[in-house]
């Protein structure tokens, strides 16, 4: 049974949403804000939700009207495979359709290791998914390869497919409910717990097959080492730091410094009691890592372009030619 409390009501029926507690409250709390000073007469909420532990916002942010909603799911995800330390919490965002579903008729689900830099939120949450019950952006694995059978398609026996990563989820909260896709990917996860890999992501992946809307990569632009420098010649919207080295974890000053530096101001003026790594005055000039930047951006150069050109508008979506009512069950829900 999930139980919601929030601190206000609803006040709009769409909403970007954060799952995030413990040290990466304030992390949330800074893209929203930035979401929120991009509209700043919006029609959608911005919410930060948390699991079992309840979390607060420092009175320096209430004019910005962020929704913290308390979502509890009892033993919902149990049986579900987790990192060691991790807690079920992890799973969150599964559960944020079925529990939001009385407030929300639309979700735009981000992680809280993202920096906003601009972009239509607004216009984001309104686009044509063609029924399918999300959109996002491919996974970065797949962005000069998207042939490429990820490892954990081939781990659960299934075909090659479309991947996307789970930092950026935009859900059409009737169509998510009506195909019951907490319940599949609960079954599928806690059937073959032993051959998943992380978390929620390949379980969504594993259960749609494909049958998900893409949107473009300016909305969850994936850093990493080979896409860095593609990513200061786009007007990209959202940068998602998906390794283990973020702007608060980067000890030897390997990201562009205005990530550090946006972080310490906003902490400086919200959470000034909690200390962050002082900001270095540039990266770290390695030159054996730049050759290897500049290597992976050379060769993968014609590939990104043509990737990029699928999308010529940030608003572009592509949805796959099945449906979700055609493909479901999936093989991998089959087998398990």
């Amino acid at each position: 049974m999930i139980k919601v409390t929030a601190d206000r009501p609803a006040a709009h029926r769409r909403a970007v949403v954060f799952c995030c507690y413990g040290s990466y409250v304030p992390y949330a709390a800074l893209a929203a804000v930035r979401i929120a000073a991009l509209h700043p007469r919006r029609s959608f909420d911005i919410c930060l939700c948390t699991g079992e532990v309840p979390i607060e916002l420092p009175a320096t942010l209430e004019p910005v009207g962020i929704r913290i909603c308390q979502i509890r799911t009892g033993e919902l995800f149990q049986g579900l495979r987790l990192d060691a330390g991790a807690s079920t919490d992890v799973y969150l965002r599964l559960a944020l359709p079925a529990a939001l579903a009385q407030d929300y008729e639309r979700i735009l689900y981000l992680d809280a290791d993202v920096s906003v830099q601009g972009g239509d939120f607004e216009a984001l949450l309104g686009v044509n998914l063609g029924g399918r019950a999300i959109g996002a952006v491919r996974d970065n694995t797949q962005w000069r390869t998207p042939g490429r059978h990820v490892r954990q398609f081939r781990q659960l026996g299934l075909p090659a497919a479309a991947y996307f990563n789970a930092g950026v989820l935009l859900m059409d909260v009737a169509a998510y409910n009506a195909a019951d896709l907490l319940g599949q990917c609960l079954q599928l996860g806690r059937s073959r717990a032993d051959q998943m890999i992380r978390h929620d992501q390949n379980l969504y992946n594993a259960v749609l097959q494909g049958d998900w809307a893409e949107l473009s990569p300016v909305w969850n632009w994936q850093y990493t080492w080979a896409s860095r420098f593609f990513e200061a010649m786009q007007e990209t919207h959202i940068v998602h730091f998906i390794g283990s080295r973020k702007p608060w974890k980067d000890p030897d000053g390997q990201l562009p410094p205005r990530f550090a530096r946006a972080m310490a101001e906003f902490m400086a003026v919200h959470w000034p009691e909690r200390a962050l790594p002082p900001v270095k005055s540039g990266p770290a000039l390695n030159p054996t890592l730049m050759r290897k930047h500049l290597w992976k951006h050379w060769i993968g150069a014609p590939a990104t372009a043509r990737y990029l050109a699928r999308f010529p508008s940030d608003l572009t979506v592509h949805a796959p030619a099945i449906s979700f009512a055609s493909s479901w069950p999936s093989k991998a829900y089959r087998q398990a």
